[in-house]
C-alpha cells in the first residue's frame, strides 16, 4: 500500500477535478505484477494501468489501492467492474470514497464474491490526497495559504521593497506548490505592487499551469500589459458586482461577486464557490496581508505553509492583516505538520487544530 501511495503522488497536479489515486497488482502467490496510478483527468484510472501491466496474472491475485474503487462511469468506466473483470480476488483500499456520485465500489466488488477490506494506511493515503478529499467534503476548493517572511513577521521594508526577503530555494518551493494548485490567487495589492506572473516553472518537468486569479473588487489594479496577462497561464479577474469593469473586456475572463458583508474586498465564500463551478479543487492563496486575513477570518484555510528568513526589519507590513480576530482566546491555533530548512530558510507547514476546523 506505501507503494501505492507512492505511486498516486505522481499524479497531484495533473488529475483535477478528479483524485491521485495509486495501485498494486499482487498475483495468486503475492508478487507484484502491476502497478499504476491516475496520470491525468479523463484518462484511465490507477487500477487500470495495474490490471494492463499485470494481464492475465492478476486473476486470483490481489489488488492494493489507495482509493475505494469508483462504481460510476464517466469519461472512463467504474473500476470496480475492471478489477472484477480481471478476476482480481481480493481488494485492499486506504480511503473510502466520500464522493457519492462514485461511491459504492466496495459493495459492487463485495457482491461479486471479491474479498474487500478497506481502511488500510487511510491516514497516510489521504495525506496525499487532502485537497481533493476537502473539496469533495466541503463543496468549496482546498486552500492553502503561503507566505514569505523575516523571522519578526514582516513581508516587506518600510519603503515597501520585498525582493527577496527568502532565498532561491525557498522560491524554487513556491513553485512546486503552484505546479500542484488548481488556482493561484493573488488581491488588488499585490498586483499593483509587484506585478506578478504566477506561472508554475519547474526545470525538466511537465507543468499543468495553475488558473492564475485576481481578486480586484474595483477593477482597478489589473492593466493592459500587467504578466498576469502574458499567456503563459488561464487568468480570471474576479470584480465586485458594482464595479466598472468595461476596461477589462477582451483582456481575461471576468467574474462578478458580492462585496463582503464586513471589511473591504469580495465575499470569500462566493469567490471560493464560483471557483468551484469552473473545476477548481485546490487554490494557493499567494495574496498580501489584507486578502489572507479575509481567508483566515471566513476560516477557509486549509493550510499555512511559511517561509521564514533568518532577517530582522522591525517595521513594515505584517504577513497577515485584520482576521476579525480580537483577543487571544480567539486565535486561530495551528497544529505544526512539518518543519525543513531550504536553504538558509525555514519552511513550516501546519493546520487548523481540529477543533478550530470548520
Amino acid at each position: 500500500m506505501r507503494r501505492a501511495i507512492e505511486l498516486a503522488a505522481r499524479g497531484l497536479g495533473h488529475t483535477s477535478p478528479n483524485p491521485a489515486v495509486g495501485c498494486v497488482v499482487l498475483d495468486a502467490s503475492g508478487q507484484l505484477v502491476g502497478e499504476g496510478w491516475h496520470q491525468r483527468a479523463g484518462g484511465p484510472h490507477a487500477e487500470v494501468h495495474a490490471l494492463e501491466a499485470a494481464g492475465g496474472r492478476a486473476r486470483g491475485g490481489t489488488a492494493l489501492v489507495t482509493l475505494e474503487p469508483c462504481n460510476h462511469t464517466g469519461r472512463t468506466g467504474p473500476c470496480a467492474q475492471a478489477l472484477i473483470d480481471a478476476g482480481i480476488a481480493r481488494v485492499v483500499y486506504a480511503v473510502p470514497d466520500p464522493n457519492p456520485t462514485a461511491t459504492g465500489g466496495a459493495v459492487t466488488l463485495r457482491a461479486a464474491g471479491v474479498d474487500v477490506e478497506g481502511g488500510l494506511l487511510a491516514d497516510e493515503a489521504a495525506a496525499g490526497n487532502e485537497a481533493w478529499l476537502t473539496s469533495v467534503l466541503r463543496r468549496r476548493p482546498f486552500v492553502l495559504w503561503k507566505y514569505a517572511a523575516t523571522l519578526d513577521g514582516r513581508i516587506a521594508a518600510a519603503d515597501g521593497t520585498s525582493r527577496w526577503i527568502t532565498s532561491p530555494q525557498s522560491r524554487a518551493d513556491v513553485h512546486r506548490l503552484r505546479a500542484l494548485a488548481d488556482a493561484v490567487i493573488v488581491g488588488s495589492g499585490t498586483a499593483r505592487a509587484d506585478d506578478p506572473q504566477l506561472g508554475a516553472r519547474l526545470p525538466d518537468t511537465e507543468v499543468t499551469q495553475p488558473l492564475r486569479v485576481v481578486v480586484d473588487s474595483s477593477a482597478t489594479a489589473v492593466k493592459p500589459g500587467a504578466r498576469i496577462l502574458d499567456g503563459t497561464a488561464p487568468t480570471l479577474i474576479a470584480v465586485a458586482e458594482d464595479a466598472d469593469a468595461t476596461h477589462l473586456e477582451g483582456l481575461a475572463p471576468i467574474v462578478r461577486l458580492p462585496r463582503a458583508a464586513d471589511g473591504p474586498g469580495l465575499d470569500v465564500p462566493a469567490l471560493l464557490g464560483a471557483l468551484y463551478e469552473r473545476g477548481v479543487r485546490s487554490v494557493l492563496l499567494e495574496g498580501g496581508p489584507t486578502l489572507a486575513g479575509a481567508f483566515v477570518a471566513a476560516r477557509v484555510v486549509d493550510k499555512v505553509v511559511g517561509y521564514l528568513a533568518p532577517t530582522l526589519l522591525g517595521a513594515g507590513p505584517a504577513a497577515l492583516g485584520d482576521a476579525g480576530i480580537t483577543t487571544i482566546a480567539r486565535a486561530l491555533r495551528l497544529d505544526v505538520t512539518d518543519t525543513e530548512r531550504l536553504g538558509p530558510d525555514l519552511r513550516i507547514t501546519a493546520t487548523p487544530a481540529l477543533h478550530e476546523e470548520n
